[in-house]
């Protein structure tokens, strides 16, 4: 099958990609709106992007009416959020922030989820996360009418104790359980992972010997 996206419609051009580009991260972002009130929602349109200088990048759409989403408004204005990582223990909570509430409404209250202050930005952290990136914006790029590309230097990292080795910065995959978001209502865990050694061309020739 070959499918050229412009003969597509907006929904079904979602519904595809969406469901070929998987699993993705999440990022569970906490701002602040000018009065204080902490707003967090959750994004799957989301990677690192690079490590000098260290940014991530955050795809955010509009609200179903075409209002601009509360996080999207809150970077706007004060250029400085949070990227809560979702781990297994985290993710009904994370999904329970999803709900449209009114911009009045708080999505920790509801979640049931603390919040930690942050040590570089205002916004502060989502206090059950195994990490969170403390970030500033670098760069939005405004794509089309409906779409903001954010692009977040890191500033600071909070890691759940006993997940990083403090000597070698090395990950415990057997203490850290992130999720990942398929498609529709689905989610993955990665609990089922493997291992492929990267080698150089010279370490190729030798174990296949080819040239």
């Amino acid at each position: 099958m070959d499918l050229r996206l412009a003969d597509l419609a907006a929904r079904d051009r979602y519904k595809l990609l969406t469901s070929l580009v998987v699993p993705r991260p999440i990022a569970f972002v906490t701002s602040q709106d000018a009065d204080g009130l902490v707003n967090a929602a959750p994004y799957s349109f989301f990677n690192v992007f690079s490590d000098e200088p260290p940014l991530v990048v955050i795809g955010i759409g509009r609200r179903a009416g075409g209002a601009l989403k509360d996080t999207a408004r809150n970077i706007e204005a004060k250029g400085e959020f949070v990227i809560n990582l979702v781990d297994e223990e985290l993710a009904a909570a994370m999904n329970v922030a999803a709900v449209d509430f009114p911009p009045e409404t708080s999505e920790p209250g509801p979640a049931g989820l603390g919040l930690a202050a942050s040590i570089v930005v205002r916004p502060p952290r989502i206090a059950e996360a195994p990490a969170a990136l403390e970030c500033r914006n670098h760069t939005t790029l405004v794509i089309g009418t409906d779409h903001r590309l954010v692009v977040g230097e890191v500033l600071a990292v909070h890691v759940r104790d006993g997940l990083v080795d403090p000597g070698t910065l090395r990950i415990d995959f057997d203490a850290y359980r992130p999720v990942g978001r398929l498609f529709a209502n689905l989610y993955c865990s990665t609990r089922d992972a493997f291992e492929l050694v990267r080698e150089n061309y010279a370490q190729w020739r030798r174990r296949t010997g080819g040239e």
